[in-house]
């Protein structure tokens, strides 16, 4: 008998959520990309839209919450918030290619300081880069 669709995505995130280090391998992940963010040039861009937010104390708690949920673990973000859309959560912020591109840089500088392996780093910049796209709101 085969699986429905839902099952098998919420399986395969599950599996990544696991590969990831569950809880513990996702607050080094977080934490480690925001000291990347901070400490590097190369997060610069990122740095600067979180000051103009929440600030970046406030992105690595709500985003270890986003992500533990996104890569199939507990919806903390969703159980806190009523949902988990990352388009809302990001609507107040001008978000141009420079921003996402950085994102991505510093998320991919942490993935690999964490030890994730290349198949794991693989499967998560493709779905990161597939959120980052579709956060770009503004053309400059």
């Amino acid at each position: 008998m085969m699986q429905s669709t839902s099952t098998s995505v919420e399986s395969a995130n599950a599996n990544l959520y696991n590969l990831v280090g569950g809880e513990n391998g996702i607050r080094r992940l977080v934490e480690t990309f925001y000291d990347i963010v901070e400490q590097h040039p190369e997060g610069e861009p990122v740095s600067v839209l979180h000051l103009r937010g929440h600030g970046i104390a406030h992105s690595r708690v709500e985003q270890f919450n986003f992500l533990s949920g996104f890569l199939g673990g507990p919806n903390l973000y969703a159980e806190k918030y009523g949902h988990s859309n990352v388009r809302t959560m990001h609507e107040h912020v001008e978000i141009n290619a420079k921003a996402k591109d950085a994102w991505l840089v510093c998320m991919d500088m942490a993935i690999d300081e964490v030890g994730l392996g290349p198949d794991v780093k693989s499967k998560l910049m493709a779905n990161f880069t597939v959120v980052a796209e579709l956060l770009v709101n503004r053309n400059d």
